[in-house]
């Protein structure tokens, strides 16, 4: 069964294997596409079916790392964890070229 809240869409099974693995419920990561700092690499190597993409950016002050695609014009989650300590540099080192 197939979740969808406005431009957003993931898969329930997929959400209760998320949530169980990493502690992270994909209704509550939405708000990371807001994030200014927001940004995403296309993953060459897993978009063999679709073209994924790697996001991160902040939810309630935690760095979350997000997979998706999109299709048919809404953002499909595959997967959501925390950022590890590499990722998190990567994102501040980021942070500090946008903001000069």
């Amino acid at each position: 069964m197939t979740e969808s809240s406005g431009r957003f869409e993931w898969d329930n099974e997929k959400n209760n294997i998320n949530i169980k693995k990493h502690g992270i419920d994909f209704a509550e990561i939405l708000p990371i596409f807001d994030d200014p700092y927001f940004y995403e690499i296309y993953d060459i190597n897993h978009s063999v079916e679709e073209e994924r993409f790697v996001g991160i950016g902040t939810v309630d002050g935690i760095l979350v790392v997000v997979v998706c695609y999109t299709e048919r014009g809404k953002i499909r989650l595959i997967s959501a964890r925390r950022a590890t300590r590499l990722e998190k540099e990567v994102y501040y080192e980021k942070r500090k070229t946008i903001n000069g």
